[in-house]
C-alpha cells in the first residue's frame, strides 16, 4: 500500500482537486437535480480507472526493468541531478550497480535511481 501512495500520490492529489471542482460545479443553482450524484459517480469512476491502470502499467514496467537488469541488459534511468550532462544514466549488472529495494545503487553515484523512473534499453 505504501508503494501505491509513493507511485500515485501526485495523481491522487490531482484527483481530489478534480472531485472538489466537480462538486462545486454540480452544486450550482443552475444545475439540474441529481447532477451531483451523476457527476461525482462518473468522474470518480474515470479517475479510479485511470489511476489504477497507471499503477498497473508502472508496476509491469518496473518488473520488466528489474528482470532485464538481472539478465544483464542495459537499463536507462532518468538523471535529474546533473542537468548539464546526460539526461540518462546507463545501468548494467556488471558489479558496479545493484538492485536494492526498487532502487539502483552504485558507490560511484551520490543518489539512487528509482526503478519506476527507468526503462529497458
Amino acid at each position: 500500500m505504501k508503494e501505491f501512495f509513493i507511485l500515485e500520490g501526485a495523481y491522487l492529489f490531482f484527483a481530489a482537486v478534480i472531485l472538489a471542482v466537480t462538486t462545486y460545479i454540480a452544486t450550482r443553482p443552475f444545475m439540474g437535480k441529481g447532477t451531483l450524484k451523476k457527476a461525482l459517480s462518473a468522474v470518480f469512476l474515470f479517475l479510479a480507472l485511470a489511476i489504477g491502470l497507471h499503477y498497473y502499467i508502472t508496476k509491469s514496467r518496473m518488473a520488466s526493468v528489474a528482470k532485464a537488469f538481472e539478465e544483464g541488459e542495459e537499463v536507462l534511468c532518468e538523471n535529474r541531478i546533473y542537468t548539464k550532462g546526460a539526461h540518462f544514466v546507463t545501468v548494467k549488472n556488471n558489479g558496479e550497480w545493484r538492485l536494492q529495494n526498487d532502487y539502483f545503487v552504485s558507490p560511484n553515484y551520490t543518489r539512487n535511481f528509482f526503478l519506476a523512473r527507468c526503462i529497458k534499453r
